[in-house]
C-alpha cells in the first residue's frame, strides 16, 4: 500500500517561499513510469495541477506557475519537494501530493493533468499566505 504524506509550514508570509515535502512509503519514487505531482485546491475553487517529477527525475510545470515553481527529489529519503516563490495571498490552498502512472505509450503532459488518473493521494495540508 502506497502512502503519501505532505509536510511543511501552515503559514507563509506574502513574498516569501512556500516549501512542502511529500514523503512516500510503500513504493519507490524511482519506480518506472510513475510520476509524482503537486496539486492544490484554493478555497472555493477546483483542483489545480501545479507540477510533477518523474521516476527519472524530469520535471514538468503548469505554464501559469512555471516561473515560480521548482520540484526536486531526494531518492535516499523517498521524498519530493515543492518550492513556490514570491507567494501572494492567492496561493492560500490545501496542497496535495499524488501519484500517477504514465505508460510509455501515453502523452505525458496530458496524463499529468488528468487528475482522475491519480491512484494515490496524500491527505493534504493547508497552507495560508498571510502577514
Amino acid at each position: 500500500q502506497v502512502q503519501l504524506q505532505e509536510s511543511g509550514p501552515g503559514l507563509v508570509k506574502p513574498s516569501q517561499t512556500l516549501s512542502l515535502t511529500c514523503t512516500v512509503s510503500g513504493g519507490a519514487i524511482t519506480t518506472n513510469y510513475y510520476y509524482w505531482s503537486w496539486i492544490r485546491r484554493p478555497p472555493g475553487k477546483g483542483l489545480e495541477w501545479m507540477g510533477a517529477i518523474s521516476f527519472r527525475g524530469s520535471t514538468y510545470y503548469s505554464p501559469s506557475l512555471k516561473s515560480r515553481t521548482s520540484i526536486s527529489r531526494d531518492t535516499s529519503k523517498n521524498q519530493f519537494t515543492l518550492q513556490l516563490n514570491s507567494v501572494p495571498p492567492e496561493d492560500t490552498a490545501v496542497y496535495y501530493c499524488a501519484r500517477v502512472l504514465v505508460p510509455a505509450s501515453m502523452v505525458i503532459t496530458t496524463t499529468l493533468t488528468s487528475l482522475g488518473k491519480y491512484d494515490y493521494w496524500g491527505q493534504g495540508t493547508q497552507v495560508t499566505v498571510s502577514s
